[in-house]
């Protein structure tokens, strides 16, 4: 990958400091995924504290959503222009702030503020993670590095959600928001000292740059990645993998256990198995897609695995824990297919646009996440039960039958010895 750099020392791909940085951001992604996936566990104490109903806690889920997709379309453009130092460290501040704002929540307002505060900063998260994986590391494992990313945030909100659960024994909803509020202070205080773009010998400067504005040259990038069709398909099939596991494993998942009965401490535990298979899911189904050479059908094997999965989940009985902690265990496995979605835009577009083309992806993952958060949230009644749930939930798996009609679409990328990231 070719970006500029000025004034550092030229550093080795995938030596020490490259590892330092990708740890720093790799931990900026696991602490937002846990606030974020946080929400499904502290929202019902927030709900009863402020006086909300379930819709304004499923539109305040929503919002976040929709502004960290729109946001989302800009960050990779702006990474690929500007580096990773500024914006990253910017990015981490907002996310602090947003946790502040969070934890002193008290009208509906107030929690709206705190979700766009947060979600300003968290889209730069990912596709930062993913930028500085293809900075910092060769171009061949670029789809691993960000697989990795995915593991290790999908494990930090598996392990989170029971955490943030017993925290709650301890401590109220407000001062737990505080502690991770200090935690991103410290951060980004690290982030403005450690995390920079390598040089690596290169004298280039970056292509996109050197035409016209910063706003006309972003819009023109994210042009040349949305009218490439591989990258649209690239980022319906990753939407509908992603958004359908999101909404899941932010609101849905414990919703639904509790109303078949489940208490709230092993709703949420079966929430966290399915982040927990998302952390093996990303990194495994990467591996897989490179073993046998092929994107399009690992991509719509997973899908409709996940879609099954999830009909299992809504709609029918599952007598016994451990038939339905394998059944939520699945759905955040094969979920994971969402990871080639980003390779497969990575591959469509060549280095030079890899930034906006995982921003695209990403956006695109998030909106799907939102609407399927709050159309069921618009639908539903005050006090649902399992059969209103089951009613308006199948936009679930109907949105994972999209997404295999678009990997079907997929045409397979000439394999070669560079890997997925090449020019």
């Amino acid at each position: 990958m070719t970006f500029p750099v000025r004034g550092v020392a030229a550093a080795r791909l995938g030596g020490p400091e490259a590892w330092l940085v990708w740890v720093l951001a790799t931990t900026f992604v696991v602490w937002v995924f846990a606030i974020q996936t946080g929400y499904a566990v502290v929202s019902p104490e927030i709900q009863a504290s402020a006086g909300l109903t379930l819709g304004h806690i499923g539109l305040a889920a929503s919002i976040y959503t929709w502004v960290f997709a729109l946001v989302q379309f800009f960050s990779g453009p702006l990474l690929d222009r500007f580096g990773s130092r500024p914006l990253l460290t910017i990015a981490v501040a907002l996310v602090a702030v947003g946790a502040f704002l969070y934890a002193g929540t008290t009208t509906f307002a107030t929690l709206a503020i705190a979700q766009t505060v947060l979600a300003l900063g968290a889209s730069f998260g990912f596709v930062g993670a993913g930028y500085i994986g293809g900075r910092w590391f060769p171009a061949a494992r670029y789809g691993l590095m960000f697989g990795l990313v995915q593991a290790f945030a999908s494990l930090g909100a598996a392990v989170g959600q029971p955490l943030v659960l017993a925290a709650l024994d301890a401590v109220s909803w407000q001062q737990l928001l505080l502690g991770f509020a200090i935690f991103g202070v410290l951060l980004a205080a690290l982030f403005a000292f450690v995390v920079r773009d390598p040089r690596t010998g290169a004298t280039d400067a970056a292509e996109p740059t050197s035409r016209g504005g910063v706003a006309s040259g972003i819009l023109g990038e994210l042009g040349r990645c949305f009218r490439n069709p591989m990258v649209s398909l690239a980022a319906v099939l990753a939407g509908a993998a992603f958004g359908t596991m999101l909404s899941i494993g932010t609101l849905w998942g414990p919703r639904i256990m509790e109303a078949r009965g489940a208490d709230t401490a092993f709703a949420t535990a079966l929430t966290a198995t399915a982040w927990l298979g998302l952390a093996v899911g990303a990194p495994l189904i990467t591996v897989i897609s490179d073993r046998w050479g092929s994107r399009k059908w690992p991509a719509v094997t997973a899908l409709i695995a996940e879609a099954v999965a999830i009909v299992l989940v809504i709609y029918l009985p599952l007598e016994g824990n451990g038939i339905t902690v394998a059944v939520m265990f699945a759905v955040g496995l094969f979920s994971g297919a969402q990871m080639l979605g980003f390779t497969i835009a990575a591959e469509a577009v060549g280095s030079a646009l890899i930034g906006s083309a995982s921003a695209i992806v990403n956006g695109v993952c998030f909106l799907l996440g939102g609407l399927l958060i709050s159309v069921p949230s618009a639908v539903l009644p005050a006090a649902p039960q399992l059969e209103d749930y089951r009613a308006v939930l199948w936009l679930l798996p109907a949105v994972l039958v999209i997404g295999v009609m678009a990997a079907l679409l997929l045409r397979e990328p000439r394999r070669s010895s560079r890997g997925a990231a090449r020019s």
